[in-house]
């Protein structure tokens, strides 16, 4: 099929392309959420700004990242393409040693100023969002330990693990997956250490934002048991996962027959057409052969119980899953063996077995770390201290979040509102890398009049039609 012969490559005289023509709308994006002004009025690291504000800076190393961008050097290739500055009306951009300098300028003060700047403009892409969007905002909160082979980099430590590097905390909103606050510490940190404080703040940005319901939601290492009164006497409602520990234990054994009700698990997806046969498992075939260990889920049970923590003065409800899970020598099955699961939550209204299915949606932060580290590349680490890889990874970040406000804010009414309500989920959902191919890979021509910069379509691709409706919606609605 593929039959070409005779190929040639020549230069153009007449037109000038460019292959990451979505930056245009990321661009009108930042602008129309007073994004470029927030950075500038919070931001302030440069004693002169000749030419460069921090805003430069800071949108430089996120479109860099939007324009498929891995590490500091790549930024080198941005301000080499004239096309690509001529786009974005710029002059000239900042170099990489100089985005690296800028990252090195920032304080624990300047830290908090930036992502104060983003999260202000977070609220206003928020206040656009039908009411339902506010009814609860589940906020949840974790660390992930990054890997660095450098050995000068300050901060750095050894992690529980033997890993060398960094070990950022992430508090983020689970509906929309966005990270709100980013916390870069040493290596050797405790995952939980920051994290009361980090909930406190977003409580608090989501609560100015409107959100009538808040929720914190955590795994074992989560569970602020000094906290937990103080949010409960404030109305917030946590879902934290808990230690096995052998006073829970004992409690969860002493439970009767009749506290355990069995959890029934919805199916992971809806069979659109007829159900098929399931393919043969050959995995299963190889562990029976070998008589390998194998370990297969048998029954799933739910209880709950009260339960007092030591640093707290009042009661909460302890919801307990029991896992009967049967062990076995290949094909043959030897005994039954019991594990137990704990969640540790102040909310008595709820079913034991929604707690846990709450609980278990968390996982859907792994997803969103998975994206920051593997797909904007956030967590690369390329400064040498620890704040200022601190900066970099929430510069770095705020491309997923510009990802994430394109989504929000594409419309959903008229005629056809059920198919760009899909389309705004799809494109709210959708990983990275994906985002890049379908909305910042567009093959453009730039065209400079007097009064405007037009981008001319060179190619289709499946998503073209949401991203000009998306750029049309920006242009129309007044700034947010």
């Amino acid at each position: 099929m593929f039959r070409a012969s005779n190929l040639q490559y020549e230069y153009s005289d007449r037109i000038r392309g460019l292959d990451n023509g979505g930056i245009g709308a990321m661009h009108r994006l930042a602008q129309h959420t007073g994004l470029v002004e927030a950075i500038n009025r919070h931001v302030e690291v440069l004693k002169v700004h000749l030419p460069y504000h921090e805003s430069d800076h800071v949108l430089g190393i996120a479109y860099n990242v939007l324009s498929g961008g891995t590490c500091l050097q790549d930024i080198e290739r941005r301000r080499q393409d004239e096309v690509y500055l001529d786009a974005l009306g710029a002059q000239r951009s900042p170099d990489p040693t100089t985005a690296g300098d800028f990252c090195r300028r920032f304080g624990d003060a300047d830290l908090e100023a930036l992502q104060a700047a983003i999260n202000e403009t977070r609220v206003r892409v928020w206040q656009a969002q039908p009411a339902a969007f506010f009814d609860e905002a589940i906020l949840d909160a974790d660390g992930t330990l990054v890997e660095t082979k450098g050995q000068c980099k300050e901060g750095m430590d050894i992690a529980y693990n033997g890993v060398w590097g960094y070990h950022p905390l992430v508090v983020s909103l689970a509906h929309i997956q966005e990270p709100l606050f980013l916390e870069n510490r040493r290596g050797n940190r405790p995952s939980s250490e920051g994290a009361a404080a980090r909930f406190d703040q977003a409580a608090a940005l989501c609560r100015d934002a409107g959100f009538r319901r808040i929720t914190f939601r955590g795994d074992t290492d989560f569970t602020q048991t000094t906290e937990l009164d103080r949010w409960d006497a404030a109305g917030i409602r946590f879902v934290f996962g808990a230690d096995a520990r052998a006073n829970v234990l004992r409690l969860a054994d002493a439970l009767p027959a009749a506290a355990w009700a069995p959890l029934a698990r919805p199916p992971q997806y809806t069979v659109a057409t007829t159900a098929r046969a399931r393919p043969a498992n050959v995995k299963g075939a190889i562990v029976a052969a070998r008589e390998f260990e194998n370990l297969r889920l048998e029954a799933e049970a739910v209880a709950s119980f009260e339960y007092q923590p030591t640093a707290c003065d009042h009661a909460y409800r302890m919801v307990v899953l029991r896992k009967t899970i049967g062990v076995g020598l290949g094909a043959l099955r030897l005994f039954d063996e019991v594990r137990y699961f704990f969640y540790l939550t102040n909310d008595r209204e709820s079913s034991a077995e929604a707690i846990v299915f709450l609980a278990n949606d968390r996982c859907h932060q792994e997803n969103l770390i998975d994206q920051l580290k593997h797909g904007v590349g956030a967590t690369r680490m390329p400064v040498d201290t620890l704040r200022s890889n601190g900066a970099y990874l929430i510069m770095a970040a705020l491309a997923w979040s510009l990802k994430a406000w394109f989504a929000l804010l594409l419309p959903e009414t008229g005629r056809w509102a059920a198919r760009y309500a899909a389309d705004k989920r799809a494109v709210l959902r959708m990983e990275f890398r994906a985002f890049l191919n379908g909305f910042m890979r567009v093959p453009v021509q730039p065209v400079r009049t007097s009064r405007r910069t037009i981008f001319r379509l060179l190619a289709w691709n499946p998503w073209q039609v949401v991203l000009l409706r998306g750029f049309d919606h920006l242009r129309d609605l007044r700034r947010c």
